[in-house]
């Protein structure tokens, strides 16, 4: 029975090196993966999902609109699909998200959605909040805050290094942008 698969955790987890593990480890097997990532994240250009370590791979991009569960079966039309691989999926929405589950129910593919749990002001996306909620297997990758322990919070800092408090919840960006704390460093510094 397909499954739907939430790897969660902070930033600098190794969110996206996993998934391109876990696609590399299907393909390796001579099956056939379909990686998507949501369009709004172009830090390394529309359609491509990159590690810090340096490997990449490309991607079919999303909207909020799209219907996943269409373009997967779309896909599967073409050539067999073993494993559905979800970048940031923390932008999904709730719609989305219950598409996904309807891909595993239905077209017995499983799906391993990666993303964040929370954002910078430690509230959860809403693609994160339904895959909590909905997915079949959680699994929390760990992130090390600057003092040794787990971090799970997410910072986001201003061009002098300072903790934003206010803002739209999605703004992209990386290290130079946010930090993974844990709870106490967080609370220290977005309630200083």
């Amino acid at each position: 029975m397909a499954k739907l698969y939430f790897y969660y955790s902070s930033m600098n987890a190794g969110k996206s090196t996993a998934l391109l593990q876990s696609s590399y480890n299907y393909k390796e097997r001579g099956m056939n993966t379909l990686i998507l990532a949501p369009r709004l994240d172009d830090r390394f250009g529309a359609g491509k999902v990159a590690s810090r370590i340096g490997i990449e791979a490309d991607a079919t991009t999303f909207e909020k609109d799209t219907d996943l569960f269409e373009v997967i079966e779309s896909s599967c039309k073409q050539e067999p699909l073993h494993c559905v691989l979800i970048d940031e999926a923390q932008f999904l929405t709730r719609e989305q998200v219950f598409q996904l589950g309807e891909v595993t129910d239905k077209l017995s593919i499983p799906v391993l959605a990666y993303g964040l749990r929370t954002d910078f002001q430690g509230e959860p996306f809403e693609g994160s909040k339904y895959l909590l909620a909905w997915s079949d297997n959680l699994k929390e990758l760990k992130a090390i805050c600057h003092c040794g322990t787990k971090a799970t919070m997410v910072l986001r800092l201003d061009p002098e290094g300072n903790a934003v408090t206010e803002g739209s919840q999605v703004e992209i960006g990386g290290n130079d942008r946010y930090i993974s704390m844990c709870r106490k460093h967080f609370k220290e510094q977005f309630f200083a």
